[in-house]
């Protein structure tokens, strides 16, 4: 007789926040380098955006991920602690660095 047990599920984690809209998070097997959905920063606030990014969700982090698309081989998608009541674009909009530039 076989049995299974559970699989713990990991979430995946901030290793690197690359810019104000380009991150790069992992899991035990793969990194992927994601572009934040809707967030265009103008290039003034770029590093205040990119250093409250850094605050909010340091390396290590753990994360949710919610994917809209691809552009340019880069996943889009809205990054979220893992609580989920934290949302990098949401973060950015609220503090007036990014205007949200969202498909209609």
């Amino acid at each position: 007789m076989i049995t299974f047990n559970p699989v713990e599920v990991n979430s995946a984690e901030i290793l690197q926040i690359k810019s104000s809209n380009t991150i790069l998070v992992g899991d035990q097997n793969r990194n992927l380098t994601i572009g934040l959905f809707c967030v265009d920063v103008n290039e003034n606030d770029e590093l205040e955006a990119s250093n409250l990014l850094k605050r909010e969700f340091p390396r290590g982090s753990k994360v949710k991920i919610k994917p809209f698309g691809f552009k340019e081989n880069i996943l889009l998608a809205k990054v979220f602690n893992i609580k989920g009541n934290k949302e990098m674009t949401e973060l950015l909009v609220t503090k007036d660095l990014t205007s949200e530039i969202c498909p209609s």
